[in-house]
């Protein structure tokens, strides 16, 4: 994953049309929400489901551009998981479609699997 290339990609997708362009940068921690240490991630993505999601966001009013990047597999702490990049005419819609096609990936379109250290 390269996040300069992703955002160059995204901002040629947009055509000039957009006001703002958010990505978010998933990566590996080194504790998991409760504090407890991790070593790893497994990620598995459902390509059917992340499709279906982007779909209807790419739909969302002001929004020109969604795009994603997600790795699947085992991925050590410091290493990026997801690129997800929406670019759109105003904040207050760019903000808003960013926050909720992130949280419907991590619901319903990826399951990761915390492995703890020692």
């Amino acid at each position: 994953m390269d996040i300069v290339t992703f955002l160059q990609q995204l901002k040629k997708k947009s055509s000039g049309r957009a006001g703002m362009i958010l990505v978010h940068n998933g990566i590996v921690r080194e504790t998991a929400r409760d504090g407890s240490p991790v070593t790893c991630v497994d990620v598995v993505l459902d390509s059917k489901k992340l499709h279906s999601i982007l779909e209807e966001a790419r739909t969302r009013p002001g929004i020109v551009a969604v795009e994603v990047e997600v790795r699947e597999g085992r991925l050590a702490v410091g290493e990026d998981i997801m690129l997800l990049g929406v670019a759109g005419d105003v904040r207050e819609n760019v903000i808003k479609v960013l926050s909720e096609t992130l949280d419907r990936i991590k619901t319903e379109a990826t399951r990761k699997q915390e492995h703890p250290s020692g």
